[in-house]
């Protein structure tokens, strides 16, 4: 009897201190990169009442918390400018002390398999490049595919130094992306990938934002079941985003669009929703950046033009930017652009040119704006054109022009400036022009930078 009373009271004893340790969740931890000159957000669990003590080493001041009536705790320090690596000390019933901590710019990169991508899938760029890889100021942050009916708490994942090991598991584009930052900026990069190849937009967006608006709700459920990834609204934001919505970000970029160019009508509408919900989640208005589409056969009915066209429509929302691939596709028989680095220096120069204000020209892709009929002959004119437009080949490729009839034709293109003026001798009076609008045009117009020209229509047939 005395033997039993014992052994409850040890297991008791037990239970009693192993809940009490404080914890952390998987994205405050060795090796993590705080946003700089901020308020980040460091939180946990610990026994309700437990007093914790955090001591940050670029100041050496101590701070306290205490834990809550559930057994959560949080608490904001304020970083300086960039830096490290620092030391971060936390005491409660237990002490932590997370080593190798940098501050400089954090950046989430989700998507699907164009942002998955990685040294493994065979990109001859980054083969090239792995034997330079190794730098210790930019950290990777991977979270591994999971997916979940709710949003959830604490996540999966662990911060790595960059080295030419940890690269080739991480994303492509992300590292090319934080590279370039790296680089030019002179600060530590801390990137955080989540992306599965095959997801639709709807599953990064949280469930009620997709449930609570009627075409959205619709779409959704036009989506077709896959063996290999969710198509329910919410279920990888839920496990994937939604722990890291507390940790400060300076912004995210994209890649992702494939899954959804079967109902490209409403993709807009989606990823507005998503970026606005991602915004509201973190309670900062962050800068987003992402991919257009590549050309790539589809099939019939121009959904991936279509797509495309929604993705740009997306450029209403302040503080996004859209890169252009139309050119880095080296097959319209692969959904895959090897094309990687490309890619990412274009996302690295727009966040260098508009997050950062450095004095980049031409980051930018030409963007349609207005047009205006003279007798059989329309002038078209864009945005995002800093000196003058140019054609890559003898003739320009891509153009087509219509009458009230709908029909399209080959159209003959003059740049003069930046404008281009487009005609058919098959079209006495002009109404309608089209660019690269299929789902494998390429086209060959770029700005005298060297940005292609997105593709457009000026229809809404």
């Amino acid at each position: 009897m005395a033997y039993r009373l014992i052994l409850t009271c040890y297991l008791a004893l037990f239970i009693l201190t192993a809940s009490a340790n404080v914890r952390l969740p998987a994205v405050i931890g060795n090796n993590m990169v705080l946003q700089q000159k901020s308020s980040c957000k460091l939180w946990g669990w610990a026994e309700p009442n437990e007093k914790i003590l955090i001591t940050t080493s670029w100041n050496n001041r101590v701070d306290s918390v205490k834990g809550d009536a559930n057994a959560k705790w949080e608490m904001a320090v304020e970083t300086p400018v960039a830096g490290g690596p620092y030391t971060i000390t936390i005491r409660g019933n237990n002490t932590i002390v997370l080593q190798n901590v940098l501050i400089g710019e954090v950046w989430v990169c989700s998507g699907q398999s164009n942002m998955e991508m990685n040294f493994y899938w065979g990109l001859p760029q980054m083969a090239a490049d792995i034997p330079i890889a190794s730098n210790p100021n930019i950290h990777f942050f991977h979270i591994p595919r999971n997916s979940a009916t709710a949003p959830q708490q604490n996540g999966e994942g662990s911060w790595v130094p960059c080295d030419t090991n940890t690269v080739k598991w991480f994303s492509a584009v992300a590292y090319y992306f934080g590279m370039k930052l790296n680089a030019d900026l002179q600060v530590p990069v801390g990137l955080i990938h989540a992306s599965w190849g095959g997801t639709p937009a709807e599953v990064w967006t949280p469930a009620e934002a997709v449930e609570n608006n009627a075409t959205l709700k619709n779409a959704a459920q036009k989506l077709t079941p896959s063996g290999h990834w969710p198509v329910t609204p919410g279920y990888t934001f839920n496990a994937m985003i939604a722990p890291i919505t507390s940790y400060n970000i300076a912004g995210a970029i994209w890649y992702q669009g494939e899954s959804n160019t079967g109902t490209a009508s409403t993709y807009h509408e989606l990823f507005s929703s998503l970026i606005h919900a991602w915004r509201a989640r973190w309670n900062k208005e962050f800068p987003f950046y992402f991919v257009q589409l590549a050309p790539f056969n589809y099939g019939n009915n121009d959904i991936g033009a279509r797509l495309r066209e929604a993705q740009a429509k997306t450029l209403t929302i302040p503080r996004t930017g859209m890169v252009v691939t139309t050119d880095l596709a080296d097959d319209t028989l692969d959904i895959h652009p090897r094309n990687k680095k490309g890619v990412g220096l274009r996302l690295a120069n727009l966040a260098l040119a508009n997050t950062y204000s450095r004095p980049l020209k031409g980051v930018t892709s030409p963007l349609y704006q207005e047009m205006v009929v003279n007798k059989n002959k329309i002038e078209l004119r864009f945005k995002n054109v800093d000196t003058g437009l140019m054609q890559k080949e003898k003739s320009i490729a891509g153009f087509f022009v219509a009458g009230n009839d709908k029909k399209f034709y080959p159209a003959q293109a003059m740049i003069k400036g930046k404008t281009i003026t487009v005609w058919s001798k098959e079209v006495k009076e002009p109404v309608a022009v089209r660019y690269a609008f299929s789902n494998t045009a390429i086209g060959n117009v770029f700005s005298t930078e060297g940005m292609p020209l997105s593709p457009f229509r000026t229809d809404e047939w």
